[in-house]
């Protein structure tokens, strides 16, 4: 079935193609461009497009898994900031006592679902002691990557996520 005008034209298509990518729907005028290639399966050509416009839409390979933060710093007294993560939906900050490092803890959820690769810490410091920070990533997966590795290669542990 297919409908017309002098703006669009739309055929309308098994959504899928029944697991098959290659035959999946295209909603295309002169103005613009839809392609619906895959739901369950990755998309071989996804994507929004026209003369004026293009998006990419779906997965064109596995979608990675969110990597290890790095480069956290302060930039004053109470701002912290790290290096973007390309998976990056929202970012989790863990901190806890220098003294509970001996633990191997690594922190608890101190702020969560952050957006953006900045955030603020103005708590006093402890007397005789410190705070350690850790960042993680959710991509939009809602998977969380890793508080980092130890020493020794391993993954260190998450005991207690940000909810």
């Amino acid at each position: 079935m297919a409908q017309e005008s002098a703006s669009f034209k739309l055929k309308e298509h098994v959504l899928n193609a029944g697991g098959h990518p290659e035959a999946g729907t295209v909603v295309a005028s002169a103005s613009f461009e839809v392609s619906l290639d895959a739901i369950g399966e990755g998309a071989v050509s996804p994507g929004l497009g026209s003369a004026s416009f293009n998006m990419g839409g779906g997965f064109l390979s596995a979608y990675p898994p969110p990597e290890e933060i790095t480069g956290l710093i302060f930039t004053d007294k109470v701002t912290l900031e790290w290096d973007p993560e390309k998976s990056a939906g929202i970012y989790n900050l863990y901190r806890d006592l220098r003294s509970n490092l001996t633990g191997l803890g690594f922190g608890n959820c101190e702020q969560q679902e952050l957006p953006s690769t900045t955030t603020m810490d103005s708590d006093p410091v402890p007397v005789s002691d410190g705070y350690f920070y850790l960042v993680t990533v959710e991509n939009r997966l809602d998977e969380e990557g890793t508080k980092g590795f130890q020493t020794d290669g391993t993954q260190r542990n998450n005991a207690a996520p940000c909810p």
